[in-house]
């Protein structure tokens, strides 16, 4: 291609100045490949990456791209609104798809939170005249362009350009309920293309390879699922069995296409990706790592391989059911995500009963992938039964479930834990002292970070020469992999006595095994996660032998039992045996007893997009970020970085991932700080406020804390 274009821009000057054509050519190669994964029209997909950004050619949008451009206010240029005036350059039967594609690649069409969609525009400005602006001077320089990209063209005259965008604004009126597969590839495309920018044609034989999964076809006597048939020909998989009887290579062998592996926590992901990682190492597998801290955890691979962890794609793609609930809401991009899924094999593992928002998002995101022709395989070892039959029966039932239990022989083979009842921590100090003497490896667990940061200080000044760590959620990002890869390197191989202070971070796959655990008091089924650290490696030697686990009173404080129930924590304590073995064959009971009567949450009128087998969200339209979703699940929805980081967080972008400290929004919004309008928005905190070795401090992020030099 020539390069007679190369001064019509995509990308402004300041950012390198990417030529138009090449954007184009970069979104077009992706569509087509991402079209012929989905079975949509290859050529209409090309022909749509091509028109998408053809109205950058105008110069009211050339214009702003320029080195010293000042933005005016109250100046509205939408680029994909210009494409659109091109429309009959293609025949009408195609003008649907290719609408689809252009009109929302940015804004949603109504009600766009910038009220920039086309009929916010439509019914505030005289939009076509805006867009057609010069148009008989701009335009047949477009025209040639487009011919040189290989659409065949023709002069559009000034009015032909309005009939085009008037029948673009008769479309858009009249959609109706669903949800655009053309939107989504087109999104999909032009982010992947716009961040590989000229790697993008390199890149894309590695989007949707099947992986090769025969490596979980092995068997081992220590691991009863390997032994377990998983030819059932039923669609769908639901499998209860304790942690170390190899569950995750039978889900694994369960799947036959693109895998989403699905697990609830950072740590528990970042594990699974560098255990399947090294699995599947020596075959062709794209293995992607799906979270806000991915970028980080694969940062020294090559700077392709960083980017791509966030597009579509992958033979594996490790995420959290939280990075899912965009399908359920409606969230910009749904679309793309939906067309990524669509077809694949879900893994959803340990789906966390405690919290009843995330449980109702999960069975909402079930039903979502049901409609699009998922194959969903269950894993856990904590369910109750009230959920366990609302999942099979939204899968279907027994006829397209297969479902998969251990017998209570084998179950009781897994028995590895003492249970003690006791009162506090300071009733401890004594099991501490002595296991500190035995060189034993030790779990101390708080459910809040300011519990866990100060029960530190006590253990640091007692034991000033053990080893130990604190490690929880509000830690910058790189502090957090640091100290996930210290734990397990140094501490795992240690000869020595020490000691590990936590939270609910370590209740999920970090792959180290303690010797005794203290712990306060959780919903049952979160404790029988945490109490998997313990005693966990599973070897001839070990079966048959048991380790001790002290759990602490709960308080009947509704402050200081956050963020759980009063009555839940009372009544998992209660379940609990008190000096005796905790026997894996009891544990359904035990969770049972808790949760007699799940009560689920009903999502359809909660801003959901998807109900009662249908899609609630006006086509071509998506919803901002979900304030109730943040809400519902209460997450670490919002990030945070120290007043020293902020030059370093503005100027490298590469960078700010692993400045960053997740945070709750609703911990952090009202404490009047400043925002940073880049990256995730994070807040800025004072200097004060952050301490290496015990992470964020919450009683500092006030801006009252800022030194004189700070505040200036």
């Amino acid at each position: 291609m020539s390069e007679s274009y190369s001064y019509i821009l995509a990308k402004h000057e300041d950012s390198g100045g990417l030529p138009l054509i090449t954007h184009l050519k970069g979104v077009a190669d992706a569509a087509v490949t991402i079209a012929r994964h989905v079975e949509l029209d290859e050529e209409l997909a090309w022909k749509g990456a091509i028109l998408h950004d053809i109205g950058k050619v105008s110069p009211l949008f050339q214009r702003t791209l320029k080195h010293g451009y000042i933005h005016q206010p109250g100046f509205v240029f939408r680029h994909e609104i210009a494409s659109l005036l091109f429309l009959s350059l293609v025949p009408e039967v195609e003008r649907p798809a290719i609408i689809d594609m252009i009109v929302a690649h940015h804004k949603s069409i109504l009600n766009d939170i910038s009220e920039r969609g086309i009929l916010d525009l439509d019914d505030n400005m005289d939009c076509f005249t805006r867009h057609a602006y010069k148009f008989e001077e701009w335009s047949p320089i477009a025209l040639a362009f487009l011919n040189e990209c290989g659409i065949e063209t023709h002069s559009i005259s000034y009015e032909e350009a309005e009939s085009n965008y008037e029948f673009v604004v008769e479309y858009c009126e009249s959609r109706t309920l669903n949800f655009s597969k053309w939107k989504g590839l087109l999104m999909a495309a032009d982010h992947y293309a716009s961040a590989l920018e000229e790697k993008t044609e390199a890149s894309l034989d590695k989007l949707f390879i099947l992986p090769d999964l025969s490596f979980y076809n092995r068997v081992h006597h220590l691991y009863p699922l390997s032994y377990v048939n998983t030819n059932d020909k039923r669609k769908h998989t639901l499998v209860t069995a304790p942690t170390g009887a190899g569950k995750t290579d039978f889900l694994l062998r369960r799947c036959k296409g693109r895998v989403f592996y699905t697990l609830p926590f950072q740590a528990s992901i970042n594990a699974m990706y560098d255990r399947i990682k090294s699995d599947l190492n020596g075959t062709d597998a794209q293995i992607y790592l799906l979270h806000a801290a991915s970028s980080l955890k694969v940062r020294g691979k090559n700077i392709e391989e960083s980017i791509l962890q966030h597009h579509l794609g992958a033979s594996v793609k490790i995420l959290t059911p939280h990075q899912m609930a965009s399908i359920v809401f409606g969230i910009k991009g749904f679309e793309a995500m939906l067309l990524d899924l669509e077809g694949c094999d879900v893994i959803l593992d340990e789906i966390h009963t405690y919290a009843s928002e995330t449980q109702a998002i999960v069975l909402k995101i079930i039903d979502i992938l049901k409609s699009i022709n998922c194959r969903i395989h269950v894993g856990t070892a904590t369910m109750p039964t009230i959920l366990y039959e609302k999942i099979l029966e939204l899968l279907g039932g027994q006829s397209e479930v297969y479902e998969v239990k251990l017998t209570d022989d084998i179950l009781n083979t897994f028995n590895r834990h003492i249970i003690y009842k006791v009162d506090c921590f300071d009733c401890c100090n004594e099991i501490i002292e002595n296991a500190v003497e035995e060189n034993k490896k030790i779990l101390l667990v708080c459910n809040q970070v300011k519990r866990a940061q100060l029960l530190y200080e006590a253990i640091a000044e007692k034991f000033p020469t053990i080893k130990k760590m604190l490690i929880h959620s509000r830690f910058k990002r790189e502090d957090r992999s640091r100290l996930e890869q210290s734990l397990k390197d140094d501490f795992n191989n240690s000869q020595r006595a020490c000691i590990v202070i936590s939270t609910q971070v370590v209740e999920v796959s970090l792959d180290i095994s303690f010797d005794v655990m203290i712990t306060e008091c959780a919903p049952i089924d979160a404790m029988i996660q945490r109490f998997g650290r313990v005693n966990r490696k599973r070897t001839t030697e070990t079966i048959g032998k048991y380790k001790d686990i002290y759990v602490i009173q709960p308080s009947d404080e509704k402050n200081e039992a956050l963020p759980y129930d009063t009555d839940i924590l009372q009544k998992s304590y209660d379940v609990l045996p008190n000096g005796s073995i905790l026997e894996e064959a009891s544990l359904q009971n035990l969770i049972d007893r808790v949760y007699p009567n799940a009560k689920f949450i009903d999502l359809d009128y909660s801003g959901v997009v998807f109900a009662d087998g249908k899609w609630m969200i006006r086509e071509l339209c998506h919803n901002t970020k979900s304030a109730l979703l943040e809400e519902m699940l209460d997450i670490n929805s919002a990030t945070c970085i120290r007043d020293c980081d902020k030059e370093k967080y503005l100027t490298n972008p590469l960078d700010r991932m692993m400045l960053e400290i997740p945070v709750s929004y609703k911990s952090i919004a009202h404490s009047q700080l400043r925002q940073i309008d880049l990256g995730s928005r994070p807040f800025i905190v004072p200097d004060k406020s952050y301490d290496n070795e015990k992470g964020l401090l919450m009683e500092y992020t006030k801006p009252e804390y800022f030194t004189q030099y700070e505040f200036l």
